[in-house]
C-alpha cells in the first residue's frame, strides 16, 4: 500500500475497459471500514455508469473530458438525511440540520474517498479527483436528485489506466509538519520550501504561458481568483442551505 501511494498520480485518460460490479463493491466495502464520526457514516457515494447521467454530470466539472471518459465516475455526498430518518423512526430527535452535522459529514466523505481511492489504486485501477464539485453543487443536487442534508464533496473518475503521466511534485516534507507547537513561516523559509517547486522546467514553463512573473501569480491571478472564491463560496452556502444545513 505504502508503495502504491508513492506512485500516486491522477489519471485522466482510461483504457475502454468495463470495471466489474464485483470489483466496485469490493472496494466500496473496503472503503466503509475507513474512520468517521460517531460511526454514523455521515456520506453517501452515488455510483454513475449511464452515458446519459455523465453527459448531465458533465457541465457542472466544466465538461472536463474524464467525466465521460471514464468507466465509473463516483459522487461522495456528506449525507445526514439517512441518519435523520433512522432516528425518526425510532422515537429520536436529530438536530443535525447544522453546520457543525455538515463539517463532520464532509470530513466522513472525504475520508471515504481516500479510503476507495487507496483500495482502488491498490487493484490496478487510475483516479482523478474533481475539485469543481462543491464549485457547481447545486447542478449536482439536480442531476442526481439528492435529498435535503445531502450535498456532494468530492468527485473521483475511476478506471483502468490509459496514461503514464508524470507525478506532480510535492513540497518537502518539512513544509507541512510542525513539531509539538506551530512553527511560523519566516521569508527565507518560504524561499527555501518553494525553490524546487518553482525551479522545474514545466513550472518555469507554466508561468511563460501565463505572462505572469512567479507562479504564486498563476495559482491566485488565473487559477483561483479571489473574484472566483467569492463567487463560488457564496454558489456553495446557498445549496447547504437549500439543502437543509441552515443552522
Amino acid at each position: 500500500m505504502i508503495e502504491t501511494m508513492r506512485q500516486r498520480r491522477s489519471i485522466r485518460r482510461y483504457a475502454d475497459k468495463e470495471i466489474s460490479e464485483q470489483l466496485l463493491n469490493e472496494l466500496l466495502e473496503v472503503a466503509m471500514r475507513a474512520s468517521n464520526t460517531g460511526n454514523m457514516q455521515l456520506y453517501s457515494v452515488v455510483v454513475t455508469r449511464d452515458a446519459a447521467m455523465k453527459e448531465k454530470l458533465s457541465p457542472a466539472h466544466f465538461n472536463q473530458p474524464m467525466i465521460k471518459g471514464a468507466p465509473v465516475v463516483l459522487t461522495v455526498c456528506a449525507d445526514a438525511n439517512r441518519f435523520v430518518k433512522w432516528a425518526d423512526q425510532r422515537r429520536a430527535k436529530a438536530g443535525f440540520n447544522n453546520f457543525e452535522t455538515f463539517t463532520a459529514a464532509f470530513i466522513d466523505a472525504v475520508i471515504f474517498a481516500e479510503a476507495f481511492a487507496e483500495a482502488a489504486e491498490e487493484r490496478g485501477l487510475g483516479l482523478c479527483y474533481l475539485g469543481t464539485t462543491t464549485y457547481n453543487a447545486g447542478p449536482i443536487v439536480e442531476a442526481l436528485h439528492l435529498p435535503k442534508l445531502v450535498v456532494p464533496v468530492v468527485t473521483l473518475t475511476v478506471g483502468y489506466p490509459d496514461e503514464q503521466p508524470a507525478q506532480s511534485e510535492r513540497l518537502p516534507l518539512s513544509a507541512i509538519v510542525h513539531n509539538e507547537t506551530y512553527r511560523d513561516y519566516t521569508p527565507q523559509s518560504i524561499d527555501t520550501l518553494y525553490h524546487d517547486k518553482e525551479a522545474l522546467p514545466a513550472n518555469i514553463q507554466f508561468v511563460k504561458e501565463n505572462n505572469k512573473e512567479t507562479l504564486a501569480q498563476v495559482f491566485t491571478d488565473v487559477r483561483y481568483t479571489k473574484v472566483n472564491n467569492e463567487y463560488f463560496s457564496e454558489e456553495f452556502k446557498k445549496v447547504l442551505k437549500e439543502q437543509g444545513f441552515d443552522r
